[in-house]
């Protein structure tokens, strides 16, 4: 297990542990629960919806993407907001939400936010890097079997009338070899699940994996589209992965080879991978993510890809299952309710990380003080400053580039010494965000 896949275990363990505290035990929560409004868009699944209902939010559901005036306007006054992958949070967007403190993406990817802007104005971002990857790697298996049988070709002549029984150049996946790019947590279960079906597995990765089972890893990326009858691509969105297969990899492939990308859609150069379909060069190939994608559902997608032979089209459904909407659902909910109620930022995508346990129940006034501010020097000097004459129980803080973030637990004697904390620490120079949370 990669220390990403430890770090994330570790964090879900954590976040049950806070979830099943017995009865009695006090929580922390915001001021005043009920006045959190959390918006959900592009259908996030009902069991987040419960998580951040069982909370006491208000919650907003829509079941589409937003367009940016939408968002603009509809983003005014929420607390927290969850997405999909269609949904664009740029810095316009995120400029007008006075009142977001966090950012939930049910998917993989977080490309669509703008993480920086995000931190600068305070707001946490949390996604689920893990929980749909079996359904990822489970499409890219039953898609080697559909290419290796040409299942798509044969469903339309049937669909179209046409009886064509033919065994030429169809043919079994085992003993064949397939080659992952991106060894990651995707990559790792498709290469189990490949290996029990007999297939040989190769992979490249930029970084030094462990292998699983008989898997072999290769020294570059050209001896593994040289080597592999299947290249299946997961690998993130970044300036090095654009168009990492183009013309040129392309024609290193075998002939007759089949390309199969469920990663993003700027990794592939579809204008050369539609050439090398209808030349023949390629056997097939299966791609469910497009450098552009529709912002609904309907009659609206192009592509070079249509129509080319043996070619499995999907709409970017990878991890689209009800098991994986549902893991997806628990962990990003779980994330939203746990910073908003204890400032826990752990896996935080574009945050320092701090996740401080509440201490043991007391009968005194304890409330926790969260606060987002600009890393420069004296700021802690200055919380510290105002927080001196009172007892602080525990704190922790942390720094991540531009911004600093800093969690504190205290004991008052008197509950309206908060209205002079939260004054004294919301008026400094560098602050961006203070929040009050106490004990129920």
């Amino acid at each position: 297990m990669s220390d990403t896949e430890r770090k994330s275990s570790a964090t879900v363990s954590r976040r049950n542990s806070f979830n099943k505290r017995e009865a009695g035990t006090k929580k922390l929560q915001p001021v005043s629960s009920e006045s959190i409004k959390i918006l959900f868009l592009e259908n996030i699944s009902e069991k987040a919806v419960e998580i951040v209902k069982n909370a006491g939010y208000q919650v907003e559901s829509v079941s589409r993407s937003l367009n940016e005036e939408e968002l603009i306007e509809k983003i005014k006054d929420v607390h927290g907001i969850g997405i999909r992958s269609k949904t664009r949070l740029n810095s316009r967007v995120l400029a007008a939400a006075d009142n977001l403190q966090v950012i939930g993406c049910f998917c993989i990817g977080t490309n669509q936010v703008d993480l920086e802007y995000a931190a600068s104005r305070g707001i946490s971002v949390f996604n689920s890097p893990f929980s749909n990857s079996r359904s990822v790697a489970e499409l890219i298996i039953a898609e080697i079997i559909m290419l290796s049988r040409k299942l798509g070709d044969r469903n339309n002549e049937m669909h179209a009338g046409e009886w064509n029984k033919v065994s030429k150049k169809c043919h079994e996946i085992r003993g064949k070899t397939v080659g992952i790019i991106g060894y990651g947590h995707i990559g790792t279960q498709l290469s189990v699940l490949a290996e029990s079906m007999g297939m040989k597995v190769i992979w490249y990765d930029v970084l030094p994996l462990m292998p699983l089972g008989r898997s072999k890893s290769v020294g570059s990326l050209e001896e593994l589209l040289v080597k592999a009858d299947y290249v299946t691509l997961h690998v993130p969105e970044t300036s090095e992965t654009k168009n990492l297969i183009g013309e040129d990899e392309i024609r290193m492939m075998k002939k007759g080879a089949c390309l199969l990308n469920a990663s993003r859609g700027t990794v592939v150069d579809i204008k050369a991978l539609a050439q090398a379909l209808r030349n023949g060069h390629l056997a097939g190939a299966a791609v469910d993510v497009f450098p552009q994608e529709p912002f609904e559902n309907g009659k609206f997608f192009e592509s070079e890809l249509a129509g080319c032979p043996n070619t499995i089209l999907t709409p970017h459904i990878g991890g689209s299952t009800e098991e994986a909407q549902r893991m997806i659902g628990i962990e990003v909910a779980s994330a939203i309710v746990g910073y908003m109620n204890t400032g826990a930022s752990l896996n935080a995508v574009n945050f320092p990380e701090i996740d401080l346990k509440p201490g043991a129940v007391s009968d005194k006034h304890r409330l926790r003080i969260v606060n987002v501010h600009q890393n420069v020097p004296g700021v802690l000097q200055k919380i510290n400053s105002i927080l001196s004459k009172y007892n602080v129980d525990k704190q922790a803080s942390d720094s991540r580039g531009e911004i600093a973030y800093y969690v504190a637990d205290i004991t008052l004697p008197d509950p309206e010494d908060i209205n002079v904390i939260y004054a004294g620490i919301s008026g400094i120079t560098e602050n961006i965000i203070t929040r009050v949370l106490f004990e129920k």
